[in-house]
């Protein structure tokens, strides 16, 4: 006796064709995406659109395109041609996109053009939580994570190299075209006047080719430069004007006073201040960015270095490895929500705390009342920061040279002895251990579980509104496992 199989016809053609919302299984992420769209704000997007000549081939929904780029960061696709790929080849993806296929140049040049106002729905996902019941201020995290840039360290090259090579380059530049001018003469006296070698023509302009990009990198990187030197001598001039206000020698006030002069002074010479200087990136206060390590005569050291391909880009060390990289820095809530979000290409974090609760601020209308953050932002500067805006900050301290003294000398001293208390007791011992459940996670989730380990767009201009996108969709993640298989979005109160 044989066995007997279901019935399979993968030729057998339907009566009625099935309805998309019976392809994938009730409460799939997918149906819960398009909901989402269709209750989010994007007339940005739509103005954009609108704006444009109406004459021509009609464009793709915005929301269609949105819900394709949302779902498919969700899924761990961030490739324009796999994304594309997948709207013939996976089931979710034909929903998403209601049998359409836009080219993945398309999926791009949506994804570049719109870039800000995409980042910018983060803030409209972030309410939609709140309302959901998941915390967004309260004890909130702060931690930042090197991501790769679109860029390889190799095509890395220091300021001492350059001079180098720019050197080598010209001595070799001038042997080919005293070698062309010899073979020439020899080729003119055999074959007759306008003969040439054109393997040495092509030698010579790779070598062109070559010392023009390394003059531009090393004229872009003096320029950096001047730019950090100049605001090296903005910031000791603000520090001896608050020299000046505080101290009651009449003497050493004008001492300082003087000083503060003088360094404004200097700095506008080397690089006079722009108009748009204290703009953002279209994501709140400014971070504060890496600044070229200088010379006093505003040139880079010979260890500055700039990358060819992302020049905005930086060599950062994670887990004692050199990687091309930016530094992308989260808070978070304790419902593993992310409330404020930014990029930085400044290798180190002590000076985005306060950038970052500001931005916190700004998305949710009030500080976090505990913050807990590494020792990576441990400094006298930030811990007096949430004193003065009443923020109960723990923040991991490094073993430094004076820790020992007691009592404490200087007021740095004094804040690290403060701190160093706080985080000993039973209650700083409670509240920091959190932080192993709040952002570390996050990061987690995002590289390992949706796949982001490397930026698809470059330059500080683009990555920040990238880290938005990506930063948007773990939080509707987190959203579609709260409420997603429970009730419409609709439904949540006001």
């Amino acid at each position: 006796m044989t066995k007997e199989y279901r019935a399979w016809s993968p030729d057998q053609s339907f009566l009625l064709p099935p309805s998309p919302t019976e392809w994938l299984p009730k409460g799939h992420l997918a149906y819960f995406v398009l909901d989402l769209v269709s209750e989010l704000d994007l007339r940005e997007i739509e103005g954009v659109i609108h704006a444009k000549d109406p004459r021509g081939t009609r464009p793709y929904s915005p929301r269609m395109m949105t819900a394709l780029i949302v779902y498919a960061y969700c899924a761990g696709v961030f490739s324009s041609r796999k994304i594309e790929k997948a709207t013939y080849e996976d089931v979710a993806f034909r929903v998403i996109a209601g049998g359409a296929h836009p080219f993945f140049t398309t999926v791009n040049e949506f994804r570049l053009e719109h870039r800000r106002a995409l980042s910018g729905l983060f803030l409209q996902v972030l309410k939609l939580c709140g309302r959901a019941g998941l915390k967004t201020v309260g004890h909130v995290s702060l931690d930042g994570s090197k991501v790769l840039a679109n860029a390889s360290k190799h095509k890395a090259m220091s300021y001492g190299r350059m001079k180098e090579e720019e050197k080598r380059l010209q001595a070799e530049i001038e042997a080919l075209m005293k070698r062309a001018e010899e073979i020439d003469a020899l080729e003119d006296a055999e074959h007759g006047h306008g003969k040439r070698g054109d393997e040495v023509d092509e030698e010579l302009q790779y070598r062109e080719g070559r010392l023009r990009r390394i003059r531009e990198a090393k004229a872009a990187l003096e320029e950096e430069a001047k730019a950090a030197r100049a605001a090296e001598l903005r910031d000791q001039a603000a520090g001896h004007r608050a020299e000046a206000e505080v101290t009651h020698d009449a003497k050493q006030r004008r001492r300082a006073t003087t000083l503060a002069k003088q360094r404004d002074q200097k700095a506008d010479e080397i690089s006079p201040r722009k108009d748009d200087d204290d703009d953002d990136e279209g994501g709140g206060a400014q971070l504060a960015l890496h600044r070229v390590a200088t010379t006093p005569d505003a040139k880079p050291t010979d260890k500055a270095q700039r990358n060819f391909t992302d020049p905005d880009s930086r060599i950062m060390v994670r887990n004692g490895v050199f990687l091309q990289a930016y530094n992308a820095q989260a808070a978070v809530s304790e419902d593993q929500i992310i409330v404020a979000h930014g990029v930085t290409n400044a290798p180190v974090d002590a000076e985005q705390l306060e950038p970052m609760l500001d931005r916190v601020r700004a998305n949710c209308g009030e500080f976090p009342t505990v913050l807990t953050a590494d020792s990576g932002y441990s400094s006298e500067r930030n811990m007096g920061f949430c004193e003065e805006n009443n923020v109960d900050a723990y923040i991991a301290l490094q073993r430094q040279p004076g820790d020992e003294n007691f009592p404490p000398k200087t007021p740095a001293q004094r804040a690290r002895f403060v701190m160093r208390v706080k985080l000993l007791g039973d209650k700083g011992k409670a509240v920091y251990a959190l932080r192993k459940t709040l952002t570390e996670p996050v990061f987690g989730q995002i590289k390992r579980a949706m796949g982001f380990r490397q930026f698809s767009l470059r330059g500080l201009d683009k990555v920040p509104d990238e880290w938005g996108i990506v930063s948007l969709c773990h939080n509707v993640l987190k959203l579609f496992r709260r409420i997603g298989q429970v009730a419409p979005l609709r439904s949540l109160p006001a």
